[in-house]
């Protein structure tokens, strides 16, 4: 090299990439490719077009026609509809998703020990988890069937109840999804699982040294340290529960009386079978709004009960 060059070209030549590293970055890109396509068609170009379309009037059949904020006034001032699936919606959130963790936690707690057969108990527990959801909602259409159902079968030979038809009756349907919404507590229960494991054993010595119970040792000790994932676990739960469909749609279609008319089910009616894609669009952009706004609320208050280990 003429040493008349500048040093800083210098530099750059001698840190230009070899044949190697262009051969490795060519073939990353031609791998990560069919990745980075499909991204583009099936999750951007979706997110973009529905963005669009919140702002139009479309049926699919014709063009699109731009009513601009139309959709949002229709769906705030005068579909009643609306309100009524936001309301059974979140209150289903409300009660399911506090539900859901506490009975994770139990069954974790319980699951914690080491005993002769315990691997098999964690994995029937977790079994459900994985099964379809339309499969799901088939078998809890038997269990909460009023005739012959195992639950009220259960309800009158135990405690000599006469259960309620559940499905049917427009009081009883939304505490039946919630209780069916423990069906699913596998998934939280190993995450849950896992972090009981990683807590340290020196921390649950020192406070049987200070005397403290096993209460008091759940609450300023487990409870603390597995803060984090409680956070994880509450944002995932809220996420899914306020995006209910499947089992509604194939149990109950939304009655008795709306009674069971969860959001996404409004929302799929609006799209597929008034085709109202505009309408539906809106509502999309407006639920996803809502569970941002309570997810920014969750980690804004989670300071005051979340434990890291890095903080002093």
């Amino acid at each position: 090299m003429d040493p008349a060059t500048p040093l800083s070209l210098r530099r750059a030549r001698s840190v230009r990439p070899s044949r190697q590293a262009r051969r490795e970055a060519f073939w990353f890109h031609v791998l990560i490719s069919p990745w980075i396509i499909g991204f583009l068609i099936f999750m951007l170009y979706p997110i973009v077009g529905s963005a669009y379309f919140s702002f139009t009037r479309y049926d699919v059949i014709h063009p699109p026609h731009w009513v601009g904020l139309a959709n949002y006034a229709y769906l705030f001032t005068r579909d009643q509809l609306f309100w009524k699936s936001l309301r059974v919606t979140f209150t289903y959130v409300a009660v399911a998703v506090p539900l859901h963790l506490a009975v994770a936690l139990a069954l974790a707690l319980l699951l914690n020990v080491r005993i002769i057969g315990m691997r098999a108990l964690r994995t029937i527990y977790y079994l459900p988890t994985i099964m379809p959801q339309v499969a799901t909602a088939m078998l809890w259409l038997f269990l909460f069937a009023p005739t012959y159902g195992v639950i009220d079968w259960a309800l009158s030979a135990a405690f000599g109840i006469h259960g309620p038809d559940w499905l049917g009756s427009a009081h009883w349907v939304l505490p039946a999804f919630i209780l069916m919404s423990l069906w699913g507590v596998g998934g939280p229960m190993v995450l849950f699982l896992a972090a009981l494991q990683g807590v340290p054993n020196e921390l649950y010595e020192a406070a049987q040294l200070d005397g403290a119970s096993a209460w008091r040792q759940f609450r300023h000790v487990t409870v603390p340290m597995i803060s984090p994932l409680i956070l994880f676990n509450l944002i995932v739960g809220l996420i899914a529960a306020s995006q209910i469909f499947a089992t509604a749609f194939v149990m109950t279609q939304g009655g008795p009386d709306y009674a069971s008319y969860f959001y996404n089910l409004a929302l799929y009616n609006n799209a597929f079978v008034y085709f109202k894609m505009g309408l539906a669009s809106a509502q999309a952009w407006i639920l996803l709004a809502i569970v941002m706004m309570l997810t920014l609320l969750i980690f804004k208050f989670s300071a005051r009960w979340v434990f890291y280990g890095s903080e002093r």
